[in-house]
């Protein structure tokens, strides 16, 4: 074999070892790439654990957590993570993104005096403070216009509270005058209507039912029944007979 040909087989050689190698390095590459994508991890609730501990355990799982904000919340305590994207349960690829919400905590309120105000106005003041109105009781209250606040829980504080529902307690004004109902069963019907308009109050419906054997024209039943509480707005309905 000549010096030439010896050269060129060599060359063929060197290019053949070289192609394979190539290969080989590209096919290795690509594996790799391959299986690190591949791979994939199910998504943890990150809801409710401190901003901390969730970034360490996204760490852990080869995921990077992103904060996308942070924003007052009444739910989750001040720096733990109130939402998240994946949900829980989600396959996520190794290397993705985790986006979370963190709280601020409850905003930060003074309560102010609702004692002396209309409701409307405590509603109205309870939404500008981004308060929460609780219990709104109703209680005759002699000494107060209806309508206006004559209690509240908690009470007005200097320091700063964390945004509690406000209780708070309105008068009716004074309490109706209430009498015991009479008795107008075997009454004319005629009789017990003036009594009843003369007094003030309203005689609603009255029906006829047949009467029997007993006059006719009388009371046979009646609502408010007698002996019961009634006030100066109560109305009355009889069945007569006829």
């Amino acid at each position: 074999m000549s010096v030439r040909e010896r050269i060129r087989t060599l060359f063929r050689l060197f290019l053949l070892t070289t192609v394979l190698v190539t290969v080989a390095l590209v096919s290795a590459i690509t594996t790799i790439r391959l299986t690190i994508r591949g791979h994939q991890e199910t998504m943890p609730n990150l809801v409710g654990l401190t901003s901390d501990y969730a970034q360490r355990m996204t760490s852990g799982l080869g995921l990077e957590m992103k904060v996308e904000d942070k924003l007052y919340n009444t739910q989750y305590p001040a720096q733990t993570i109130a939402s998240q994207m994946p949900p829980p349960g989600t396959r996520i690829k190794i290397g993705q993104h985790v986006h979370v919400l963190v709280s601020l905590g409850p905003p930060q309120v003074v309560i102010p005096t609702f004692v002396g105000e209309s409701i409307r106005a405590v509603r109205i003041t309870a939404i500008q403070r981004s308060l929460e109105l609780g219990d709104v009781v109703g209680i005759h209250w002699p000494s107060a216009q209806p309508d206006q606040v004559v209690a509240q829980d908690p009470l007005p504080e200097s320091a700063e509270l964390r945004s509690p529902a406000v209780n708070i307690l309105v008068s009716l004004g004074e309490e109706p005058a209430a009498y015991l109902c009479p008795r107008f069963v075997g009454q004319p019907i005629g009789e017990a209507r003036h009594s009843l308009e003369k007094a003030g109050f309203k005689v609603g419906g009255v029906t006829s039912v047949p009467a029997g054997s007993g006059p006719r024209g009388v009371i046979v039943t009646q609502s408010p029944p007698a002996g019961s509480k009634i006030g100066p707005d109560a109305e009355f309905n009889f069945q007569v007979s006829q």
